[in-house]
């Protein structure tokens, strides 16, 4: 037999106290009706004391833990109702606070649908090339360079590239976008992603256990185990609250000497706003943020998130796209831009490096037909050469390619010009036959929608931006005026980075956003460390205490709207709560409310508060 698990056993517990509240209150009403006296208050007092036992044991395990939590308050209003002979009064109170925990697991479960809805997707199987042939074989098999067929409705269990003709996905669940997107031959694309159109083949670039969803789903279950700073605020509050109880509950003896003004006090004063707002509220500000895309691993980095006011953000895959791009073509006369891509491409698809993947990308844009090469000899660092259709071709850095090309044929490379104008970029020359034939220019791209991000940090509640780059400072510098922030830094090192961050701790609370290895300290160090985790490096993303599966930032700031509005929520429905817990406990001590009244009101502000809660889902 299976193990439950505490989730599954705390649930079964809630219901059995909420069954046992519910048919003892049943019973004594019948018993009552019936003028069975001794049996209703024995079914009353019986189901009270179940719960009383239950939440006795709990509160002892909780100060144990050195927890004095707000179930304290809860216990001594039962048992003040059992001790005072309100045996009906106790037993709806019980029902009461079994049925508020009852309601705040449906809230929890309403609102990590959306993060819950993620583990139900995980492929087991693949259909995989083997000899020209398909076969079904375990997800856990499945390597790096095998070839999968990808059918209508399949969720692509790997992350890899479209290796035939295009493919049509249902990004919604990963990024949150309702219509499908059409990947080219070549592009990356990730798992946990359905595919809508017709079949297509996958080149596989990771094995399942690194993909992309993989880490999703380690990230939503450490998520889902996290307590916030709020909830834990509230339990710091249980000592204050109960000690304005217990001066409420003096005072009203004091001034009427009626017992039943006293336990109705202690009745109302049940902390279920405190108890249930903060955790419910703070937990369907992450489902709404998994929703764009935005995995928020704790609900304390939300909380967190809410209060920044410092950001810090690398240049390379954050403000830039982090990818390689074919930005400029030089040929010499007696060649076109397609023969040059078409044979360098074709060779560097025996290369893994950067510009070879780009150019690959590029020749594949442009519907080229690339050759398998033979022959390949790599030099590591300098480039590569080898034969494509019978023609000797060499890809790489100038210098590697002028030194292998026949000293009659070096002079293309003055003719050509080799300079890197432009900022950023990376040059690589091509030699055809043994004589240099053109040069290729590749450069690392703001992104489009840099600037606007900027603008929406700033409106989300950002002071300061700091540009915070590994690479060259005048590049850095070029970069920060482009988009506006405050101040941008080059030539940093992973130690540097972390020293920026401390020293903008003053400030307030400090967000670092990245997706390198060498971001890991940064992220690390941060009050709130930002991986993009679409295409970062998996030890940024397992640092991180956020991470964005959308390779765009501006979901960042939409998560930082959400943070807002979430707190604010929290703190609003316990403020609110806890003003009409104390206006009823006022209104008890001067003889307005019943216990039993009391009791009912008391529940019907536990509701108010879970639903206000929930609001943060929108």
């Amino acid at each position: 037999m299976k193990a439950l698990s505490n989730v599954e056993l705390e649930r079964y517990r809630v219901a059995i106290l909420v069954t046992v509240a519910a048919v003892g209150l049943i019973t004594g009403l019948l018993a009552h009706y019936y003028r069975l006296y001794d049996v209703a208050q024995i079914a009353w007092s019986s189901a009270s004391c179940v719960v009383i036992a239950v939440l006795a044991i709990q509160v002892v395990q909780a100060l144990r833990g050195g927890d004095f939590g707000l179930d304290i308050v809860a216990l001594i209003s039962m048992s003040a109702a059992l001790v005072f002979g309100e045996h009906l009064a106790a037993n709806v109170v019980a029902l009461m606070y079994a049925g508020g925990q009852w309601l705040e697991d449906l809230a929890r479960q309403r609102a990590g649908r959306e993060m819950s809805a993620l583990l139900g997707r995980v492929a087991r199987t693949a259909m995989r090339y083997r000899d020209n042939a398909l076969e079904e074989v375990a997800l856990g098999t499945v390597r790096p360079a095998d070839r999968l067929l990808i059918r209508e409705g399949e969720v692509l269990p790997v992350d890899g590239r479209v290796a035939s003709g295009y493919a049509i996905l249902d990004l919604s669940t990963l990024t949150g976008e309702s219509l499908p997107k059409t990947f080219g031959r070549g592009e990356e694309v990730f798992s946990g992603s359905s595919c809508v159109g017709p079949i297509f083949d996958l080149s596989v670039s990771r094995q399942a256990s690194e993909s992309a969803y993989a880490n999703i789903l380690r990230l939503v279950k450490s998520a889902q185990d996290s307590k916030a700073p709020l909830s834990r605020m509230a339990d710091k509050y249980a000592v204050g609250f109960l000690l304005l109880t217990l001066a409420m509950a003096s005072a009203t003896w004091w001034y009427a000497g009626d017992t039943m003004r006293v336990v109705a006090v202690l009745v109302v004063a049940t902390p279920c706003p405190l108890i249930l707002a903060v955790p419910i509220a703070l937990i369907a500000g992450m489902s709404r943020a998994s929703r764009i895309g935005v995995l928020i691993k704790g609900s304390e980095a939300l909380e967190t998130l809410a209060n920044i006011r410092t950001a810090v953000l690398d240049k390379t895959g954050t403000i830039t796209s982090g990818q390689a791009k074919l930005v400029e073509t030089r040929v010499l006369a007696s060649y076109t831009d397609q023969d040059l891509l078409t044979y360098a491409a074709s060779l560097d698809q025996a290369s893994a490096h950067v510009t070879a993947t780009a150019l690959i990308r590029e020749a594949a844009e442009r519907s080229l037909t690339l050759i398998p090469p033979t022959n390949v000899d790599e030099t590591p660092g300098s480039g590569l050469e080898g034969l494509v259709a019978g023609r000797k071709v060499i890809v790489g850095s100038i210098a590697f390619v002028r030194e292998r090309c026949a000293a009659s044929e070096r002079d293309g490379a003055t003719e050509i010009g080799t300079s890197d104008d432009l900022p950023n970029s990376m040059t690589v020359g091509v030699g055809l036959d043994g004589r240099f034939a053109g040069v290729l220019t590749f450069a690392d791209q703001m992104r489009p929608d840099a600037t606007t991000v900027m603008e929406n940090l700033r409106d989300s509640g950002i002071d300061r931006i700091i540009l915070a780059s590994g690479d060259r400072t005048a590049i850095a510098q070029s970069m920060g005026r482009a988009v506006g922030v405050d101040l941008a830094l080059g030539d940093l090192s992973p130690e540097a980075k972390v020293r920026i961050i401390q020293d903008e701790r003053h400030r307030g609370p400090v967000m670092m956003v990245g997706d390198g290895v060498n971001d890991a300290p940064a992220l690390a160090a941060a009050d709130v460390g930002v991986a993009m985790g679409a295409r970062g490096s998996a030890s940024s993303s397992q640092v991180a205490s956020i991470v964005l599966m959308v390779d765009e930032l501006k979901a960042l700031a939409a998560a930082m709207t959400i943070a807002h509005r979430s707190k604010n929520i929290a703190m609003e429905s316990a403020i609110a709560g806890l003003g009409l817990s104390v206006s009823a406990m006022i209104a008890a001590a001067f003889g307005y409310l019943s216990p039993v009244e009391g009791a009912l009101i008391q529940e019907g502000i536990d509701l108010v508060v879970i639903l206000n809660a929930l609001r943060a889902l929108r």
